[in-house]
Parts: C-alpha cells; structure tokens; sequence
C-alpha cells in the first residue's frame, strides 16, 4: 500500500513519491539551545523520528539532517531584541559558546532517553556562517535582498510573488499586521533581516561584507539544508509554530538564492498544550523533560506522545502520562511472556492461532496513513489481548509465538522506537532500588506460602496492589508490574 502525508504546502493528503527512487532526504528545524527541552520539543523529535524510522522500514536510504541553532534567534521571534543565547549568557556570566555547548548536551542527553535516534548531521548555526554569507550575497546579486547603511541586510518581500504560500499570509495582510514602527531603512514592513550589525557589547559577532555582525534567524536553515541536502530535497518538518514566519521565510531565501523548488513536502507537527494553552517557554508554562523525567519513565513519555497523531495538539498531564505508562506496561508484558515461552521446549502445534497477516496489514495501513501511530498503537494493544487470551488457553507452536514476538520487534520496537525487552524497574536487570525492595517482599512471600502463612501472605499482595504494584504467579515464578 502506497505512503501517503499531508502537505501543508499543498493542504492536502499526497502520495509521497521522492526525488530520487529509493532515498529520503529529510530536514527538520532543530533546538535553540538556550535553556533545557521541554515537553513540546519532544512531541516535535519524537515524532520526526518516528517518520524517519518508517522511511528506513520501508526500505529507503534516509540523509537526516537537524540544526542546532546557537546564535541569530533573537526574543520575540523577530528582527528586533536580544540574542536567546546571549541573554542567558548575560545572565549567567558565561560565555555565549558555553550556554550553547551546555544546553546542546543536555538537548542530546534527553533525545537519548526518549529513545530518538540522531540525526545523520546535526549542523550548527555558528559553524556556517560562511556558507549563510554566500546565501545572502547571492541574494542581494539577484535583487532579491538590499544593504542599508546601518550594515543591516534585508529580504525584500516583494521580489518572491510567492511570499506566503506556505501559511496562505499575503504581503498586505502582513504589512497592515505589523505591530513594531516601520524601521527607516526597511523598504517594506514584511521585510526581514538577513545580517544584522552587532552593536557595542554584543558577544557573537563575525566580519562581513557588511561589517561586524551576525545572521537573522532564518537564513540559517536555508544555508545548511541545501549544503547538505541539496537546492532540492524531499521532506522539511517542524513545529507549527514556526510555519509563519520561519518557514516561510527560508522558502523565500532558497528559492531566491537558487531559482528551485525548496523542500517538495512540508510536515509540521502540532503543538503541546496545557489547559487548552500551547506549552512555551515563552509563556512561562512549559515542563522540562528533566523534571518529567523524575515523575515519569522517559518511555512512557515517548508512549504518550505517540498516542497522539503527530498533526493534532497533545494536552499534557501527570495523569495522561500515567495512562499513557500502563499502556506501554502493558506491552511489556506479553512480551515478557512470549520471550519466557520461547526459552521453553519447541511445540510443533497447539491451540488456534492468531491471524498476523491481518494484523500486519492494518499496521502497514495505520503507518501508511500519514504516520498514524494512535491508529498502530490501537492494534498492538488489540493484538496484545489476543495474545494474552492465546497463552491462557494452553500450548501455542513455537514457530507462531515467533512470529508474534517477531511483529512486536518490528513495530513496537523498531518503528514506534518503545524498546519492550528494555528492563525495567520490575525485571531483573533493572537498577532501580525499589525492584530490590519489591523483591525482598516476593521472596518473604513465597516463604510465608510455603510455610501455609496465607492470611500473611495475602495481606503482602494486598499492600503492594494498593501502591499500584500487581504480582503475577506463574509457572517460572512471581512477577511484577506497575499499574493493573
């Protein structure tokens, strides 16, 4: 069945159909790295990973490509105010570099444990400036950008007739919007800075043909992506947000500077709210990863953001995620028990079997559809009863229980990334103190059983239910798991 995704150039859902047969070449818009993620950054690489991860199921090679942006993302998202990085920098009496390198390790730190794999290139701002000065030279030689006399470089909106495509804004909507006072040597309100000049004091400055400065915001992305990608490549995601004017800024940049088609597929996910109100720093309302990460399994996490279609608003709760963690226990589980029965003796046959085919077909399907993970979660958790319901009625044939734990290996794991023969705090292998405690508590248990102390043994199971801890007797003994 063919891949089909929403275009958010086009509106509407398309085939997808690359450039050159049988390679993806993706980019997704990466972290300013001024401060520790937040929730809303990893519903936006959790869910570009997961598309990156289908494309290399379906057989593609797939060049991946994430910046990190370290210098020009001024507050406010505009032309005027102060450098993100070198406000906190200020604030901290650091070095600019040293908030960048701080916050860009723990950007990475946090992707690895939500289980996002790294980019192929993870190029940063500071790291092309050359590249971003040849865009814009290119720019002002083909009319498409002019230098005023402060050093500033700016794009001239009316040179792109399609300025706007992307967002569906026109120029005078834009213009007649403009909040700040028109600046004497802008030409049109919608115009936006290419190179500003670095002022007295400001840290992060380079030589140019235009005096000391440093780039805008956008002509990063332009620069690095079609270094590495080329003036033409298949898929650029991000976040909604920056749809206007990011985004469409930097079609009107590289169309400009090359004369090409810019990225042939848009992708932009939606936004995590709280209450109803988009999550942002900005806003003051956001939660770290970090401090998530103390309430909550990161992998429970990347579950609860998968339970969401990566086009559609996420609410973001304690609760939802603690949902969102039985979900994925569940999994686990029977994928404990079909590895447990695999270590037993090989049966030829047993009871009936469960139609895979079938299910593959509809995870194929829900994959297909616009990266539909709801939809693929739905079915491992449809299949997950059957399964359970299979192993209670008596002996499966080994070679059927392989080919269950086989569909688990592909979609659960390598495709939606949620790692189910990870140990965890009620394996063996897990490094939390409390499994040791919980442990102690079997062992005192079984003890209590052996010597018919049943009443003791039950009161046991009845205070660890009532911490949310459910104990399972089976054939190779006790085990354990979080919710019910």
């Amino acid at each position: 069945m063919p891949l089909t995704l929403y275009n958010t150039l086009t509106r509407r859902l398309e085939l997808f159909e690359p450039l050159d047969p049988g390679f993806v070449r993706i980019y997704v818009c990466g972290p300013t790295v001024y401060g520790d993620s937040h929730i809303g950054h990893a519903k936006s690489y959790v869910s570009f990973d997961v598309i990156v991860r289908w494309f290399r199921h379906l057989g593609y090679r797939v060049k991946y490509v994430q910046n990190i942006t370290d210098v020009g993302h001024l507050v406010g998202d505009g032309d005027e105010g102060e450098d993100k990085i070198q406000k906190k920098a200020r604030a901290e009496q650091v070095d600019p570099m040293a908030v960048a390198e701080a916050y860009t390790k723990s950007y990475f730190d946090d992707m690895d444990r939500l289980n996002v794999v790294r980019p192929d290139i993870s190029p940063r701002a500071t790291g092309h400036i050359p590249e971003q000065i040849a865009m814009i030279e290119r720019l002002v030689a083909t009319g498409h950008a002019y230098a005023t006399e402060s050093g500033t470089v700016y794009y001239d909106v009316s040179s792109f007739p399609d300025y706007g495509k992307l967002s569906g804004r026109t120029v005078d909507e834009l213009e007649a919007g403009t909040r700040v006072a028109v600046r004497s040597d802008k030409r049109n309100p919608a115009d936006f800075a290419l190179w500003k000049p670095a002022e007295s004091g400001h840290l992060m400055r380079w030589p140019s043909p235009w005096g000391e400065g440093y780039p805008g915001w956008h002509i990063e992305c332009s620069a690095m992506s079609t270094k590495y990608l080329g003036a033409t490549f298949d898929i650029h995601g991000g976040g909604l947000e920056n749809q206007f004017p990011h985004h469409e800024c930097e079609i009107a940049q590289s169309e400009g500077a090359t004369g090409a088609t810019f990225a042939r597929y848009w992708l932009h996910n939606n936004m995590v709210t709280v209450d109803g109100v988009k999550m942002g720093k900005s806003l003051g309302n956001f939660v770290t990863l970090k401090d998530a990460f103390s309430r909550h399994e990161p992998l429970a996490i990347r579950y609860f953001i998968l339970t969401s279609h990566y086009r559609s608003p996420l609410d973001f709760s304690d609760a939802a995620i603690e949902a969102a963690g039985k979900g994925l226990e569940r999994l686990r589980t029977v994928y404990r028990s079909l590895s447990d029965r695999l270590t037993g003796p090989e049966v030829a046959s047993g009871v009936e079997e469960i139609d895979l085919p079938a299910y593959r077909w509809r995870l194929e399907a829900a994959m297909n559809d616009d990266f539909n993970t709801p939809q693929t979660i739905a079915a491992l958790q449809e299949l997950t009863r059957e399964v359970n319901a299979l192993l209670a009625r008596g002996y499966v044939a080994t070679a059927h229980l392989r080919a269950i734990r086989e569909l688990y290996d592909t979609y659960a794991d390598d495709v939606l990334g949620l790692s189910l023969a990870q140990p965890t705090a009620g394996d063996s292998g897990g490094d939390d103190r409390s499994a040791d405690l919980i442990g102690l508590l079997i062992d005192l248990r079984a003890e209590l059983r052996r010597s018919k102390q049943f009443a003791a043994a039950d009161l046991i199971r009845s205070r660890l239910s009532t911490l949310d801890i459910t104990l399972e007797d089976t054939a190779e003994g006790t085990r354990w798991q979080r919710g019910s």
